[in-house]
Parts: structure tokens; C-alpha cells; sequence
């Protein structure tokens, strides 16, 4: 049975992610925008959205580690897809050697276990961090990553959570004050920052949190969930396009005041990202190569 909670929480990030990346663009606050700052406040305050979804960039590297990146990418979005590949890939191995013994193990976690996973959640934030490109943080993702398979995918595990959602919600909401009370203006997405107990537990909580919330709350389908939930990894693959135009054609040239470029960027991610989705989706060859659908899969 398809857990529609999971559709909604996938495009409600993709939604974050686009709404992420027009602060970031002008970012003025701990780490430098992809553009940079278009207004005159001597601070930001409005940045801290930033350390509430949190992000990384790759802006410290030098200019050929970034055309690397970006070329083998695709464009910057595509290094989560990346990791996922290769942690399915690991997945597929790590099934045939286990045979389902440590999934049926991990099926009996309960509230406390959930819990105590904190502690090896920030231990592998530790680890397998890549310098300069900060954004591959191959310990952390690998760790939530085969947590999801092995713990989370339990229908038990589900009930857990909705259970102590209230619980959850409220310590993500008091160690996200304090993360962003704390941090704000230091750089988010690089140590020390995204290695300390603070965030890795701000992070943990939040994830518990939308699970049980949205298994709770969420788990339906209607006409707007599905089509939003269809369009997602378009919006995903193309929204930077359109937030990087505006920062080009109208930031940079300043022709238009610091509020309109923020909403034009804003309209412009979405924009893009649907009509982007809508005409290479249709067109042969370019909806397997920029897409990876093949000739019966729809995305529109």
C-alpha cells in the first residue's frame, strides 16, 4: 500500500528547497549567497529561514573544483541524487548479505530507541565529510539514509512516531530555537557548525517530528497532493534556473527593488521548474538524458 504521507513530505521539501534557495541566492548572513546581498538592512534577519531548512554550498572552493561540480552534476541541486544513487546501490549489497535479519531486528525500536539514535546520528556526522565541496556528507546521509530502509520502514515504527509526535514536535521546536538563536550568523553548512551535537539533534528531532506528523496528519491523496506530488523532481531539477535568471537579468543590473527581486525569484523558481518540467519531460531523448524517464514514465 503506497504511503501517501511519504509523497507529501517529498513535495513539501522540494517546496522548502525552492523557497530555501531564494534566501540563499541573497544571502547575507554566515555563508555568502549565491548571488549575494541586494539590500541595505545592516542584518537579515530574515536569513535565519536558512538555518531553519538548512543547506551547503560550495562557494569556498576554488573556481575549477566548482566547474567540476557543476559539471558533473548537472546543476548544484543534483548532488543529493547523487549520494541516493550511490546508497541504493550500497543498499542492494547490504540486503543480499543481511537477509532481511537486522530489518526484522530494527522493526522492534521503540520511543526510546528513536531517541537514543540521536548519539549515532552525530557521530556520523563526523565522518566521510568531503573538504571544500561540504555539501557530500556521506556519513550523515548514509546514516539516515539505511535508517529509513531499516528502521522507518516498519509499519510499528510508523505508529511509534505518530504516537509521540506532540513529544517530538516540541523538542525539534526548542532545540531549533536554540540552534538558530545560537548560530545565526556563523556558517551553517560547514564545520564547526554542522558537526556539533546542537544541529545534528535539531536535525534528528525535525525529521521525527514530520514523519509522525505527516503519517499522522498527512496521509492522503487528493487532486492537488497528486499533482504537486508528479511535478516535484521537475520542480526540483529546474527551480535554480529560474531563481539564478532573475539574479542575473534583474538583481545584478539593479532594476528592480530588493522586495520584487525576492518575489520575482521566487515566482521564477516555480515558473521554471514546472514549464522547464512540462517541455523537456515530452521531448525524446532529453526526458531520459536531463530526467532519467524512460519512454512509459510520465512526469507532467
Amino acid at each position: 500500500m503506497r504511503r501517501f504521507y511519504l509523497d507529501n513530505i517529498r513535495w513539501a521539501t522540494v517546496v522548502l528547497v525552492v523557497i530555501y534557495h531564494v534566501f540563499f541566492m541573497y544571502n547575507a548572513e554566515g555563508v555568502a549567497g549565491g548571488f549575494g546581498k541586494i539590500t541595505d538592512l545592516p542584518v537579515q534577519y530574515y536569513d535565519v529561514f536558512q538555518y531553519d531548512v538548512f543547506g551547503a554550498e560550495i562557494g569556498d572552493a576554488p573556481r575549477i573544483v566548482q566547474f567540476l561540480v557543476m559539471a558533473l552534476s548537472g546543476i548544484g541541486v543534483l548532488w543529493f541524487i547523487q549520494t541516493l544513487w550511490l546508497f541504493s546501490v550500497l543498499l542492494l549489497l547490504v540486503r543480499k548479505i543481511e537477509k532481511d535479519r537486522l530489518w526484522n531486528t530494527c522493526g522492534r525500536a521503540n520511543s526510546a530507541a528513536l531517541v537514543l539514535l540521536a548519539a549515532p546520528i552525530w557521530l556520523a556526522a563526523q565522518v566521510l565529510n568531503t573538504p571544500l565541496i561540504v555539501v557530500y556528507r556521506f556519513g550523515l546521509y548514509a546514516a539516515l539514509f539505511f535508517l529509513g530502509y531499516f528502521v522507518f520502514s516498519h509499519d510499528r515504527t510508523t505508529e511509534v512516531l505518530k504516537k509521540n509526535f506532540p513529544a517530538f514536535a516540541a523538542a525539534a521546536v526548542l532545540l531549533g530555537v536554540w540552534f538558530c538563536a545560537r548560530c545565526f550568523g556563523e556558517n551553517f553548512a560547514d564545520k564547526p557548525v554542522n558537526r556539533t551535537p546542537l544541529y545534528t539533534s535539531y536535525c534528528w528531532f525535525a525529521c521525527l517530528a514530520i514523519l509522525g506528523g505527516a503519517a499522522k496528519y498527512a496521509d492522503f491523496e487528493n487532486g492537488f497532493t497528486r499533482w504537486m506530488n508528479r511535478r516535484s523532481y521537475g520542480l526540483y531539477v529546474f527551480h535554480y534556473l529560474g531563481i539564478s535568471s532573475v539574479a542575473l537579468w534583474v538583481a545584478k543590473p539593479g532594476l528592480a527593488p530588493a522586495p520584487a527581486v525576492y518575489a520575482l525569484s521566487l515566482a521564477a523558481g516555480f515558473a521554471a521548474g514546472y514549464l522547464l518540467n512540462a517541455v523537456i519531460s515530452r521531448a525524446p531523448f532529453f526526458r531520459w538524458a536531463v530526467l532519467g524517464l524512460g519512454k512509459e514514465e510520465k512526469n507532467v
